[in-house]
């Protein structure tokens, strides 16, 4: 399997980017590298443009292709994660009904944990059932800082569209 990989300057830091020949496999606040992957911003340049595009508020959904990598219980948490509306949150709860598995919710912020595709995969979007922000790989701080980012873009698009 052929990985490139890409680090990429955003407005909450720099960000790791990684994808096979089917899709996004990474995007990490951290250094996380498949082994062998070759650096090529050309092919990962499309992805990129998007995240910026999502930081100046231009972009409220992402239309790459995925290649996520993970038990079937977690590719149906990331399933719901990507339906989760941009400017919204649920609750771990609320999203443990979503797949089906209304008991599972501690096993859907693990799930949410080992989300390898950060912000396009929008774990930020889930916070606790009293409204509390929970952990987040990036940071609490970071995770603020997206919910803000896409309240700010959601008000704007509702002024714009007169709803």
């Amino acid at each position: 399997m052929f990985y490139c990989h890409l680090e990429t300057h955003t407005p909450i830091g720099t960000v790791t980017l990684a994808a096979s020949a089917k899709g996004l496999s990474t995007l990490s606040f951290r250094t996380e590298v498949p082994q062998g992957a070759i650096e090529r911003e050309s092919e990962l340049r499309p992805y990129a443009r998007q995240l910026e595009q999502y930081f100046r508020g231009e972009r409220t959904r992402f239309d790459v292709p995925l290649d996520l990598h993970g038990t079937q219980f977690q590719k149906d948490c990331w399933s719901a994660l990507i339906a989760i509306p941009y400017g919204a949150t649920r609750s771990y709860a609320d999203q443990a009904r979503a797949i089906g598995r209304p008991a599972a919710f501690r096993a859907v912020g693990q799930a949410n944990h080992c989300n390898p595709i950060a912000i396009i995969v929008p774990c930020h979007r889930v916070i606790g059932s009293g409204g509390k922000l929970t952990g987040y790989g990036g940071g609490l701080h970071v995770k603020e800082w997206l919910l803000d980012l896409e309240r700010r873009g959601s008000d704007l698009w509702s002024v714009a569209s007169g709803q």
